[in-house]
């Protein structure tokens, strides 16, 4: 019983201490981000600012356009996400409640998606794009990466655990499939369904590669994008400005983050829904 004890403290304590090591950057981003520069580079080591300089702030918007920058990301991001649960979400009830022919070879192609990195297709990617004209716009962002291979495959997993009595149930009162997907299969399947948002909306409000290739004037132009030229202005090399502009463009998905954890967690505990 007591080296059960002993356990359970060495867990917790490794436990916190990987919690500190991993929040303990932030707190310092944080912290820097609200000193003057002449305090920055002091020896005295504190996370705690003398003066807490919120002008910070106000002067990286001065230099750079943070609030477009962040617009766009925005708009990127939904636009990239709201289409693909419009596809995603039909596309894995077909595979998971469905018999056609093909099934097995087309849900591979889907599964075979997820293992091509994005550097292998981004040359017909950009060359499809300049081709239709979207180079320098959120179309042209947002078009490529509609298309979601691992949605289809997470959605797939949790809609085949739903029971088939309740869809028998669904077809006797006379709901077809679009009607069993809106009343049964999305309220069942929210926590997998948040989950795999939090997934697209965290892989396109970092992303860099792909805005830094088809983008070339502010008006369209990605918080990614924004801090990188932001680095290479030479208000990049002061580094408390340097800190709000990152602190700017990472709080919002650290707060989504937050706001969404519990059904984050809950889509990892859930096993199975039992009928």
């Amino acid at each position: 019983m007591e080296e059960k004890k002993y356990e359970v403290v060495i867990k917790i304590f490794l436990l916190q201490l990987g919690a500190i090591v991993m929040i303990l950057p932030f707190i310092w981003l944080i912290s820097t981000a609200l000193k003057s520069p002449s305090e920055v580079f002091t020896q005295t080591l504190s996370l705690i600012p003398e003066k807490f300089m919120w002008t910070n702030f106000v002067d990286i918007m001065d230099q750079a356009p943070f609030w477009l920058y962040m617009l766009n990301t925005v708009i990127v991001c939904l636009g990239i996400l709201i289409i693909q649960l419009f596809l995603v979400i039909p596309a894995a009830y077909a595979f998971a409640r469905l018999d056609f022919p093909g099934k097995d070879i087309m849900f591979l192609l889907f599964v075979i998606q997820i293992m091509l990195p994005l550097e292998s297709i981004i040359i017909p990617n950009y060359l499809i794009t300049k081709k239709l004209g979207l180079l320098n716009t959120r179309t042209g962002l947002i078009l490529p990466f509609v298309a979601s291979g691992f949605g289809t495959f997470m959605l797939r997993q949790t809609f085949k655990q739903i029971p088939q009595s309740l869809e028998d149930a669904a077809l006797i009162d006379g709901a077809g499939h679009l009607r069993f997907i809106w009343h049964v299969i999305i309220p069942l399947s929210r926590p997998t369904i948040v989950t795999f948002s939090m997934i697209s909306i965290a892989t396109h409000w970092n992303d860099y590669f792909w805005p830094l290739i088809i983008t070339d004037v502010d008006r369209v132009r990605t918080l990614t994008i924004g801090l990188g030229m932001f680095v290479q202005q030479e208000s990049g090399s002061d580094w408390s400005l340097l800190m709000a502009a990152t602190l700017f463009v990472c709080a919002p998905i650290i707060v989504f983050f937050l706001a969404t954890q519990r059904t984050f967690i809950k889509s990892f505990l859930t096993s199975g829904i039992k009928g």
